[in-house]
Order: structure tokens, then sequence, then C-alpha cells
């Protein structure tokens, strides 16, 4: 199997259970307080629909949110930087870098961790940069 390639389907399994763990963290805290702000789940448990959602399930929808505009964007370069055979001796380095930068922005929203959250994110987006770059000149 080609390097790129390996290391593109790890990256992109590890972010999938990344984002696994976030949807269980919110079901967590949400079971755990019998707290639901849709009325059909609050009623499945018997409880009225709460008026707002609890911080914890906040903050880990405000994290989903950001994944879910930047990890799709990565997806898509990091497919466009093995089809063109763009450095693939960095891609490795590239691909693990942008996890475990949106691993360190999860963690670090939901402890509430600045500057930490703002660095994960700015990893991510250096990689993403960085991958461009090695596409562009791959097309060169």
């Amino acid at each position: 199997m080609d390097n790129a390639v390996y290391w593109y389907a790890m990256a992109s399994v590890l972010l999938f259970f990344k984002m696994l763990a976030i949807a269980a963290y919110q079901g967590f805290h949400r079971i755990g307080k019998m707290t639901f702000k849709t009325p059909e789940d609050a009623a499945f448990v018997g409880k009225k629909a709460a008026q707002e959602e609890l911080p914890q399930v906040q903050r880990a929808a405000r994290a989903w949110s950001n994944d879910v505009e930047n990890i799709p964007i990565f997806l898509a370069l990091g497919v466009a930087y093995v089809w063109v055979g763009a450095a693939p001796g960095l891609a490795g380095w590239l691909f693990m870098i942008f996890t475990a930068g949106r691993y360190m922005h999860t963690a670090s929203y939901l402890a509430a961790l600045q500057p930490w959250r703002t660095i994960g994110y700015a990893v991510g987006v250096v990689c993403m940069l960085f991958m461009c770059v090695m596409i562009l000149a791959a097309l060169a």
C-alpha cells in the first residue's frame, strides 16, 4: 500500500473516532442528567423538554461544528494530495499532525483551555495550507 494512502486512511479513521467521541460525550451528559432539549427525546424518558442544552453539550456542539467546517476540507485535500502524488514522504507527517491538532482543539474546547484551543486549530490550518502548496507544486 502506498505510504500516503496508508496515512490518509489512518487519519480518516482517527478523525471519525474523535467525532464519534464528541457525540458520545454529548449523550453521556444528556443521559447522565436526563436533560433533553428535543421534545421527543425528553418524552421518551418521561421528562419535559429543557429550555436549553446543558453547557457541556453546548460546548461539545461548538467543537463538532468546528470539525464539520475543517475535517471535510482536510479529507478533500488529502484525496487530492494522494492523487497527484504530492510529497508522499511528508504525507504521514501532515496527515497525523493535522489529526493531532484536531484532537488538541476538541480536548481544549471541552476543557475551556485557551490558548491551546486556538493552537490546535492553527496547527490544522497550517497543515492544510502546506498540503495546498504541495498539491500545487505537484501539479506544476
